[in-house]
């Protein structure tokens, strides 16, 4: 009978060996810790009911639908891909919320950018919105990836494990030339000033000191420049096809969210009042 950490430890070397991303074992594994210390023993017997139990506790303290699907996914893999057994898991995953995302206007989006005094810290605000990368995709963008002459971004290895080619601004061209001048092409184009690459955090405190200087009170997050980017193309005409490709969504349905956000017929209504 394994202990608790041995079979978190087997939970991680095999999604280790599956190419999961760090975020993604880190995830599983809490998730299970948190299973696991619920259950208490027999860890490794698959007790369909007391799953859900414990789903509808987490449900209950409000969590959202979708760390219950994490938790749920997380359970999955356990049995199914390292306990290996032949049990079913009859259990149907949480319906997701569908909240509109935060949604920076193009003046907001301008007044964010000029609030931010340090240039590279204004530069990787600036991409993420203008190429729609996710804080980690900016913080772990190379100079190898950054293809000045194409105005293109080769982004590897991303959400999914999925590689994409993004756009590169014009307009950002000679910051990102002097940038990454004398670096060599394995190297960070954002490095912190300690060495390695700017950890997401320090990105998103930057977004967030610029949102309250520019004086925006959406709830805005980093992530809500991705979402901007989206909208933007989507306003200028740009084909929603196109847009998924861009932003690297698997399924046409996440990208025509924004078509909601954009919907011009909606904002052409006048209210009765």
């Amino acid at each position: 009978m394994l202990t608790l950490q041995e079979l978190l430890g087997r939970v991680e070397q095999e999604l280790r060996i599956r190419n999961y991303s760090p975020k993604t074992i880190r995830a599983y594994v809490a998730c299970l810790r948190n299973y696991f210390e619920h259950k208490k023993n027999n860890l490794e017997g698959l007790d369909v009911a007391d799953i859900r139990s414990f789903l509808l506790t987490k449900q209950s303290m409000g969590y959202s639908p979708q760390t219950v699907n994490l938790f749920l996914n997380a359970i999955k893999f356990f049995y199914q891909e390292i306990v290996q057994t032949n049990q079913p898991m009859n259990i149907r995953f949480a319906k997701r919320s569908m909240k509109l995302p935060v949604v920076l206007n193009r003046d907001e989006i301008k007044s964010v950018i000029a609030s931010i005094g340090n240039s590279k810290h204004r530069l990787i605000i600036s991409l993420a919105y203008g190429a729609g990368l996710r804080v980690s995709e900016a913080v772990n963008l190379r100079v190898a990836d950054v293809q000045l002459d194409e105005l293109t971004i080769h982004l590897k290895n991303a959400k999914g494990g999925k590689d994409r080619i993004t756009v590169l601004p014009e307009k950002l061209k000679d910051d990102l030339r002097n940038c990454i001048a004398g670096k060599n092409s394995s190297d960070f184009v954002f490095a912190s000033e300690r060495g390695g690459r700017l950890s997401e955090r320090s990105a998103q405190k930057v977004f967030e000191r610029a949102l309250v200087k520019a004086g925006i009170a959406k709830p805005a997050t980093f992530h809500s420049l991705r979402h901007s980017f989206a909208t933007h193309l989507l306003e200028n005409g740009t084909d929603v096809r196109y847009v998924q490709e861009l932003l690297g969504h698997q399924n046409i349905r996440t990208t025509q969210i924004y078509t909601q956000v954009t919907n011009p017929m909606l904002k052409n209504i006048k209210s009765p009042l």
